[in-house]
């Protein structure tokens, strides 16, 4: 982890979050934290800034949520693609929010706990055990990635600043986001199709779509 991680996990978080009203002010502080930042790793961050810029509001928000929430290859709830709709993701999305918990923080009760944005503003609060979480995501990462690139969405070039922040990839961690891409997660049942194989400088993130947007 480099000393810019943190700030580049909460620049992260921001971006991803749902472009509501606030968007523009959003995008142009973090693209100009970013511009000060100076370190060639925000590369990938100021591109997507760069391909967003001028967009209106609305139209970003249309193309936010069909790429996120009407697929579920780029879902931002990360423990879909290792647990899909089984009885083991409620497991594992206690296990966040306890993990939460035990390093003082507590995320909103308004949005699940494995959302991506949520993961990188912790990880930009508290560095290390952050930074764990998204190691121990590393596949799911890789796979959002990959569906966005193969999107042709601008969202790709979070996700691939977001992955250069880890170490690797490792052959395992390549290796198993192939062989989830190409068996997807069990599908044990409960009313979804399956997943399919088809430092502080940056501001806090701003709410979700779920937080009160309006969306």
């Amino acid at each position: 982890m480099t000393p810019a991680t943190p700030a580049l996990h909460q620049a992260a978080a921001l971006l991803l979050g749902y472009p509501g009203p606030d968007w523009p002010a959003r995008h142009t502080l973090v693209r100009d934290c970013l511009t000060e930042l100076a370190t060639p790793a925000a590369a990938p961050l100021l591109r997507f800034c760069a391909a967003v810029d001028g967009i209106p509001v609305l139209d970003l928000a249309s193309a936010y949520v069909r790429t996120f929430d009407r697929s579920r290859r780029r879902t931002l709830h990360l423990t879909y693609y290792t647990d899909g709709d089984t009885r083991r993701r409620g497991s594992a999305l206690a296990a966040l929010k306890a993990h939460y918990r035990a390093h003082g923080w507590a995320p909103p009760e308004n949005e699940l706990p494995d959302h991506l944005p949520l993961l990188l503003e912790f990880a930009a609060r508290c560095p290390d055990p952050g930074s764990a979480l998204l190691r121990d995501h590393r596949a799911a990462l890789e796979l959002l990635r990959m569906a966005l690139t193969d999107h042709g969405s601008p969202y790709a070039d979070i996700l691939r600043a977001v992955c250069d922040t880890l170490p690797g990839p490792s052959p395992a961690d390549r290796a198993q986001a192939l062989a989830l891409a190409r068996g997807g997660p069990p599908t044990e049942t409960v009313g979804l199709a399956p997943f399919s194989a088809n430092p502080s400088a940056i501001p806090s993130a701003a709410p979700s779509a779920a937080q009160g947007t309006g969306r």
